[in-house]
């Protein structure tokens, strides 16, 4: 029997996401981990994100910078394999650390107004992949360096948030297979994937129904709420 609060975790997680085209495992993993291992959290979730490929990438893509994002994309799923394994072998509450700190840093430099100036290329998008596909893997939040590093830009926010969709939904999709590879994959993930897929698709297509290109400060807002929140869950103060 799936938990009731992972469901609904699920559901509120497809929403956000529809909504902002990140946030999504922010808000699932700090619960997940409260309920089942990490490996199982991050393998089904993973396998529930299926869920985002129907109901909010094709509508995304056509809006999206391609060469950014399937460059990001690409260096993603090169470092995705590392990730894995340092999920496997890797202390969980040493990495819960490094990810608050790193979260709750670039959270305080975009408060304080920091942007970059210069427009991204090449090594910029090259390590911004890298960091969503090493998190993803590790601790199954591929989200805050995109989102950061997306938000910190000049681009508007219907093209952040497109970007955004499209990388992590791909990337998150190319992660089952290494995962498998790695022996992640288990009847108990798949069983838990099954069940919040439709529940996550659900929640992605109500928000993104409810995305509006003209709320640009309702959807910066919305992101510097999450990550902040996010990065004060995953404290490992909370147990």
């Amino acid at each position: 029997m799936i938990d009731p609060c992972l469901m609904g975790t699920a559901l509120i997680a497809g929403l956000v996401y529809g909504f902002t085209g990140f946030g999504a495992a922010l808000i699932f993993m700090p619960v997940a981990l409260l309920v089942v291992d990490p490996v199982v959290a991050v393998a089904g979730f993973a396998l529930a994100g299926l869920g985002a490929m129907a109901t909010v990438v094709p509508q995304a893509w056509p809006q999206a910078d391609k060469r950014a994002a399937l460059t990001m994309l690409a260096a993603a799923v090169a470092l995705e394999p590392v990730g894995v394994w340092v999920l496997r072998t890797t202390d969980p509450t040493a990495l819960r650390w490094a990810v608050s700190a790193v979260v709750l840093g670039t959270l305080a430099a975009l408060l304080s107004g920091w942007r970059y100036r210069q427009s991204p290329g090449l090594p910029a998008w090259l390590g911004v992949g890298a960091g969503v596909g090493f998190l993803g893997g590790s601790v199954g939040l591929n989200g805050p360096v995109l989102v950061l590093f997306q938000l910190g830009g000049p681009d508007a926010a219907a093209r952040t948030r497109a970007n955004a969709i499209v990388v992590l939904s791909l990337s998150t999709l190319a992660l089952l297979p290494i995962m498998a590879l790695q022996g992640v994959i288990t009847r108990e993930t798949v069983l838990l994937g099954l069940v919040l897929l439709p529940i996550y698709a659900l929640g992605a297509y109500l928000g993104r129904r409810l995305f509006n290109p003209g709320r640009a400060g309702l959807y910066r807002g919305t992101a510097y709420l999450l990550i902040g929140a996010a990065g004060i869950m995953g404290l490992p103060i909370w147990g």
